[in-house]
């Protein structure tokens, strides 16, 4: 059990290296944001370890430090993080087949990184399926945690320019997308999701697009499952 463990590790790790450069870079950031608006260190230490959800927990330090709204909150909250909802369908059938005490731990800390790789990456032949997504998810959350104690230790302490920051990890996922690309042998669901996405925007603009664009990339690859699957 424990090689087995050590094989999934070992397996799952170079596929969060990027990750890892992100999540530190991003996560120093957050910490150091969340202590210069007037936090304790422990407020971005803890988020990153319970809350886990790294857009969210930017906006987080602006709802601790502003005036108490607990319904606006509710609704940021739940617009900010509603892609989850997609996500979460698309993984149903993977998470299925791990037993349930690993499979309550991948839903808590599924994020768009960790969805990226578990959805996308080929599990090497040998390696136990449940463990690889589980170290996935548990190595993400490391460096998150890390990158985030690191800047709220750091605190205001370090001059750090917060600004174009956030761009970090869009260029991180579409670093990912493009790897699944070159890996697909027909594009039909990447397509999709372009098409999707690039309609959704110029109707909805750059405020409002991701939750449509979720709906219509979901309900045209169900309409569509059958002809995708064929062309596989």
């Amino acid at each position: 059990m424990k090689e087995n463990k050590i094989k999934a590790l070992k397996a799952a790790f170079p596929y969060t290296l990027p990750i890892m450069a992100g999540f530190l870079f991003l996560g120093t950031a957050y910490g150091i944001f969340a202590r210069t608006e007037g936090l304790a260190a422990f407020y971005p230490i803890i988020m990153a370890l319970l809350v886990f959800a790294g857009s969210m927990e930017f906006v987080a330090v602006n709802l601790l430090t502003g005036i108490f709204d607990p319904l606006n909150a509710l609704l940021l909250t739940i617009m900010v993080n509603a892609r989850h909802l997609f996500y979460g369908i698309s993984m149903m059938e993977k998470y299925r087949e791990v037993d349930r005490k690993k499979r309550w731990y991948l839903i808590f800390g599924m994020c768009d990184e960790s969805f990226s790789i578990n959805c996308a990456a080929d599990v090497p032949e040998g390696i136990d399926r449940g463990w690889f997504l589980f170290f996935v998810t548990l190595l993400n959350h490391i460096y998150w945690v890390t990158g985030a104690t690191v800047g709220a230790l750091a605190g205001s302490l370090i001059p750090f320019e917060l600004e174009g920051l956030e761009f970090v990890m869009t260029a991180l996922l579409v670093v990912i997308f493009l790897d699944n690309w070159l890996k697909e042998k027909q594009h039909y669901s990447s397509l999709i999701g372009l098409g999707g996405s690039l309609g959704c925007l110029l109707i909805f603009g750059s405020d409002n697009f991701i939750i449509p664009s979720m709906a219509v990339i979901l309900l045209v690859l169900t309409l569509l499952k059958k002809p995708i699957e064929k062309g596989a």
